[in-house]
């Protein structure tokens, strides 16, 4: 009987010893499975860490060609589904990304493009008088004359349109060397005024005005004339100022023809705050001064400009509209002998 109890006590303490050595087994096992935890959430955290330190100078390649002063975004886009893009020597595609901090190699139509010095270019941006007659786009196959025609020459970059006119309308048209300044200002998201002065043929009441304030349904959607102001005019040939705040493809001309309204002269006189200087001939441009450079700046978002390439030690002289139109003339007549 006392073996018997003997025999059971022993193994009543060999199952403590063994529950005593199991519990720091577990304490262990916990220790170790937080401290993998841990590593785990340290190696997620580094890669965070990374993967958002690699997004820091990666931009789209539109973006960046853009900055560059190599034209708009939606320029780019077409030139990059032309094929015309390549990123160290591999064809670009659309929705590409590069990362400006490294030395990539970027050519368009094979012409490496500097971005380094693009970094460095001065935002410049230039007011043109557009004549009717001529195109918004760099080249015409048929030979027309085109807005770009009479610009001044650039090294290392181009002017970059800010808008379209169509072929019919004239008026203050704005260039500028940097694409992202162009793109912002053409963005609806921005709203930036444009207005116009426009003769129409036809009669013309209130409750028709009241209708191209408030929105009339064209074939791309609703549009509005944001602001409708009488200009004179007389009978049936009247002249208005409308404004609008997006620049989609003839809008003015389209809302007035939904109602029954021919447009015969169209002309804009103001983009923004800018407005078309009374005494710049048809033709001729100006460069916008610092300020006003700013001031568009400004307007969609972007940090000043510090530089400028006026001359700001000498005042600023008005032009001499006779001399811009002889210019204007001795181009046109050289252009016509050129394309004889």
């Amino acid at each position: 009987m006392q073996l018997r109890k003997s025999f059971k006590k022993t193994l009543d303490n060999i199952e403590a010893v063994r529950r005593q050595e199991k519990k720091p087994s577990a304490l262990r096992s916990k220790k170790h499975k937080s401290a993998v935890d841990s590593a785990r959430i340290s190696t997620k955290t580094e890669a965070k860490t990374r993967a958002s330190q690699s997004k820091v100078g990666d931009e789209k390649l539109q973006k960046v060609l853009a900055r560059a002063g190599q034209g708009s975004r939606r320029e780019i886009e077409t030139m990059i589904m032309e094929n015309r893009v390549s990123v160290d020597g591999k064809i670009a595609k659309p929705g590409d990304r590069i990362d400006v901090r490294t030395n990539a190699k970027i050519r368009i139509d094979g012409h490496l493009v500097n971005l380094a010095q693009a970094q460095k270019e001065v935002c410049r941006v230039l007011m043109y008088y557009k004549p009717e007659g001529e195109l918004c786009t760099r080249h015409d196959p048929e030979g027309r004359a085109t807005v770009f025609d009479r610009l001044p020459r650039l090294t290392g970059s181009r002017w970059i349109a800010v808008g379209r006119l169509d072929i019919n309308t004239s008026g203050l048209l704005l260039f500028t060397t940097d694409g992202e300044l162009a793109n912002r200002l053409m963005h609806p998201s921005h709203e930036v005024e444009r207005e116009y002065s426009v003769r129409v043929f036809g009669n013309v009441d209130e409750t028709m005005l009241q209708r191209l304030r408030k929105g009339v349904q064209l074939e791309d959607g609703p549009a509005c004339f944001k602001e409708i102001k009488f200009n004179g005019g007389m009978g049936i040939n009247q002249w208005y100022d409308v404004t609008l705040t997006e620049g989609r493809n003839r809008e003015v001309r389209r809302l007035w023809e939904s109602q029954g309204i021919q447009v015969s002269r169209l002309i804009r006189i103001r983009y923004g705050a800018i407005k078309l200087i009374k005494n710049l001939p048809r033709g001729g441009w100006e460069e916008m001064d610092l300020e006003s450079v700013n001031y568009l700046r400004h307007s969609v978002g972007l940090p000043p400009e510090t530089e400028t390439k006026l001359d700001i030690t000498k005042p600023r002289r008005k032009p001499k509209s006779g001399q811009i139109r002889k210019a204007v003339k001795r181009y046109r007549d050289v252009n016509k002998r050129y394309k004889k």
